[in-house]
């Protein structure tokens, strides 16, 4: 079931998401890296976000198993917890934050796309522009490409022709 985040979840939704970096991260960034990524998915960003946008949350039997934000056009922290990925629980997200950006309007969505996420993203149709490389500090870096799909909302999607 996906459901909009409530501030009950805070703290087991916090503590998925970094659990989610270490596995997924770890070993494939260096350790500055991780440290960036967990400090941008801090309890109080994601209180942010919640209040600039909408998070949601994919739960099954009182767990939370994935999540994503829209804020703007911007999809930000999907994550699927490590025991249940390949399972279609991010897709699923994704296909309810695209509905939702393109029911307020929006013909275009942008995301950032980690290197353990570009094959996923890719498959969804997602343009991947630039590699972009971020400086964590100690000579350590974090790749990343911004990335964008278009989701079909146009003046004409209200019109009967």
């Amino acid at each position: 079931m996906i459901r909009p985040f409530r501030k009950a979840d805070l703290g087991p939704l916090h503590s998925m998401i970094h659990h989610t970096i270490e596995v997924s991260y770890s070993g494939v960034y260096p350790p500055r890296a991780v440290k960036f990524f967990k400090d941008y998915h801090s309890q109080r960003k994601i209180i942010e976000r919640s209040g600039m946008g909408e998070i949601l949350v994919a739960e099954q039997d009182g767990s939370i198993l994935a999540t994503g934000a829209l804020v703007g056009n911007d999809i930000v922290g999907v994550f699927v917890h490590p025991r249940f990925q390949r399972q279609n629980h991010g897709k699923a997200i994704m296909a309810e934050l695209e509905r939702r950006a393109k029911a307020k309007g929006l013909s275009e969505v942008v995301l950032s796309v980690s290197l353990p996420s570009r094959e996923f993203y890719e498959h969804l149709g997602y343009e991947l522009l630039a590699e972009c490389t971020l400086d964590v500090g100690e000579g350590q870096y974090l790749n990343y490409w911004p990335g964008k799909k278009t989701i079909g909302a146009s003046i004409r999607d209200g019109l009967n022709y």
